[in-house]
């Protein structure tokens, strides 16, 4: 996705600032989950969130995956701890993609809450498996 994203025009982009919350977020599921990772936007009909290490993207899956709003250059190395938010370089590639924004940060919060909710349940589980052998 590195590689095309830089092919297709911006409508639109400026340096922004992330919740600590949300980044922190992400690179937890990166590492528990898979990376990179994909997934549904339930309310947005055919949205979808990519999220790799350097490069967050909400892709429209009807239309080859063109991409409706990124997030790169995250600047985490300027934080001195966890809980700074990190500024980083918001892409605008459609004109109403703000309409999008707080729906798509919601879905992201629920849906990793509850991705990364289930893999430590799993874990759990198998803990208990190899405690009670």
């Amino acid at each position: 996705m590195k590689s095309r994203i830089d092919q297709i025009p911006v409508y639109e982009s400026r340096q922004v600032t992330l919740r600590s919350q949300d980044f922190n977020l992400v690179k937890i599921a990166l590492k528990r989950i898979s990376n990179p990772l994909r997934f549904e936007l339930p309310t947005l009909r055919t949205l979808d969130f990519i999220l790799e290490d350097d490069l967050w993207v909400i892709v429209d899956r009807s239309l080859n995956d063109i991409p409706v709003m990124a997030w790169n250059d995250f600047n985490d190395r300027a934080r001195a701890s966890l809980h700074e938010d990190i500024r980083c370089q918001k892409r605008i590639y459609h004109t109403h993609a703000h309409m999008i924004h707080d729906k798509a940060i919601e879905a992201l919060q629920l849906i990793l809450g509850e991705k990364l909710s289930a893999t430590q349940a799993d874990r759990s589980d198998n803990v208990a498996q190899f405690i009670s052998r």
